[in-house]
């Protein structure tokens, strides 16, 4: 095989007689490190305006650069402006040698880009990561849902996962909650079931998540996504009907999102092929591996004919690894960020307060002006606790709060998350049912009034608090019944620059757990 940059510099010399200069500023990449910008935009300045000498990414950016050449001008008449046409007057840079500069990035430069954006791969022939939608041949309609959904550029993790699935690589992805990694599988699925013509229409995707809740928001997005294309999905979770879910399914559709119990039933009760199925999605991996989905999960891995695994998660295990490589050959792993870390923009404020105290301790924030920031997830370690809390909330506060868990029928669990989203209601108590993949878009808040017994879910639901990068704050209670994590926890806390409470600190059980019983070696070093 040639050299990449080699076949990339024979694609620009076709590309420089005028055939396939970039129309549209969507199809242009993001600029590199050190290469030219455009004036516009700011993408790659891969061609120079003949009239101007600046760098521009395509056509649409040149007429943009001429319509406000012509304003910026003496107009001798009252004509109107008009956008002057731009055709192929671009013309590629080029160095001094007179070669067109190569549209490949270098190893370096692709290594330098994963180091800025703590993206670490590990396997075999992983494609650069991207730094647009439009630069990794997705059918137009898709690149302007993408835009119409919020997405002016992909995450990190979106960069190096989905041109690496686009290629039908097996993958596991670890990435910070909130990092994207929903659109990241959903874009390959799209993009593959719109380019297949199967009549009649067959499932082509399988996406299993371990709640309802996640997969509502998973079929959701992934319809604002395939708007306006041949793509239909099915939702099958407990709660409704399961006749109408098999009706749909076999009036047709792309892709199926369901929960691994809910679709076993179906299997078992109905006759519902799934040997079309080319993707299968396992989202949140960790919490369907360590809480009793596995043998469901391989059941339905093995009722499929060899598909292409996505997996993800915000945390990976050595567990997760070992199902991995039993799920796919060759499999490549991506990891974006801090595994097992809670978002940097997640401000972490722990408070000691004893049992019986953190009631009137909730009360006092939410009536606070300084500390209530509403909307408010308030985690709770029980079912029966968050209804009586909630209840509480109401009566003490007279903030209106709803709580929602797994005894709750879907309808009102729908209702409950609708009037929280929209305003409606500033608080709601939950269990762990919304600290895994549930898009919580509006909270800046979460107070975790009983500390999980696990430090993965205290990550998962702090993090609800940081969506797509925007900081929020996490308020944490806690006290010696949970010593067991005051290890692990004071290293999230270090790791993230949070303050550590004093109690916390000089807990006999952290330094006795930290130093083998050493406790006043650790003492000399600031414990």
């Amino acid at each position: 095989m040639g050299d990449p940059c080699e076949s990339s510099l024979a694609a620009s010399d076709d590309q420089a007689s005028g055939n396939e200069v970039k129309e549209r500023c969507w199809d242009q990449r993001e600029a590199l490190p050190g290469e030219p910008q455009c004036v516009i935009c700011g993408r790659y300045g891969e061609y120079i305006c003949d009239e101007t000498d600046d760098d521009i990414c395509s056509l649409e950016c040149k007429e943009t650069l001429l319509y406000r050449l012509q304003k910026s001008r003496p107009i001798p008449t009252q004509a109107p402006l008009v956008k002057l046409p731009a055709t192929d007057e671009c013309y590629y840079v080029e160095d001094g040698n007179n070669r067109p500069r190569p549209q490949c990035p270098t190893n370096y430069q692709t290594e330098l880009l994963r180091e800025r954006l703590e993206i670490f791969v590990r396997g075999d022939s992983i494609p650069e990561p991207i730094l647009s939608f439009g630069s990794c041949d997705l059918p137009q309609k898709l690149v302007q849902n993408l835009e119409a959904t919020g997405y002016e550029m992909p995450t990190p993790v979106q960069m190096q996962a989905i041109p690496t699935a686009l290629i039908g690589q097996s993958i596991l992805v670890s990435a910070q909650t909130g990092s994207g990694k929903t659109c990241s599988y959903l874009v390959p699925i799209v993009c593959r079931c719109i380019k297949i013509k199967n009549n009649p229409q067959k499932p082509l995707a399988l996406v299993l998540t371990p709640t309802r809740e996640l997969c509502i928001q998973v079929e959701e997005q992934a319809k604002l996504l395939g708007k306006g294309l041949p793509f239909k999905t099915a939702l099958v979770v407990g709660g409704d009907a399961m006749a109408g879910q098999v009706y749909r399914i076999k009036q047709g559709v792309s892709m199926i999102v369901g929960t691994p119990g809910r679709l076993i039933d179906m299997l078992i009760k109905h006759d519902v092929e799934l040997d079309s199925i080319s993707i299968l999605v396992l989202d949140e991996v960790d919490c369907m591996v360590e809480q009793g989905f596995y043998e469901q999960v391989m059941q339905i891995f093995q009722a499929l004919s060899q598909p292409q695994v996505l997996m993800y998660s915000a945390t990976i295990s050595k567990q997760v690894e070992k199902v991995a490589n039993s799920l796919a050959r060759d499999i490549a792993y991506i990891s974006v960020g801090r595994p097992n870390k809670p978002s940097e923009s997640v401000k972490q404020i722990l408070i000691w307060v004893e049992s019986k105290k953190k009631k009137q301790k909730l009360f006092d924030i939410l009536t606070s002006k300084q500390h209530f920031k509403p909307p408010v997830v308030v985690f709770v370690g029980s079912r029966l606790g968050a209804d009586l809390l909630s209840e509480a909330i109401t009566v003490e506060t007279g903030i209106k709060a709803l709580s929602i868990h797994g005894e709750k029928p879907m309808k009102d669990r729908r209702d409950i998350l609708r009037s929280f989203l929209v305003g409606e209601v500033n608080v709601v108590v939950a269990t762990g049912v919304l600290g895994r993949g549930v898009d919580l878009l509006s909270v800046k808040q979460v107070i975790v009034f009983d500390i999980p017994n696990s430090i993965k879910e205290y990550v998962h639901q702090i993090g609800r608090a940081s969506r797509m990068g925007e900081s929020g704050t996490a308020m944490v209670f806690v006290n010696d019944e949970n010593k067991k994590l005051f290890p692990e926890l004071i290293e999230i806390l270090k790791s993230s620059g949070a303050a550590i409470p004093r109690e916390l600190s000089n807990s006999r059980y952290v330094l006795s757990s930290l130093s083998g019983g050493k406790i006043q070696r650790k003492r000399k070093h600031g414990f």
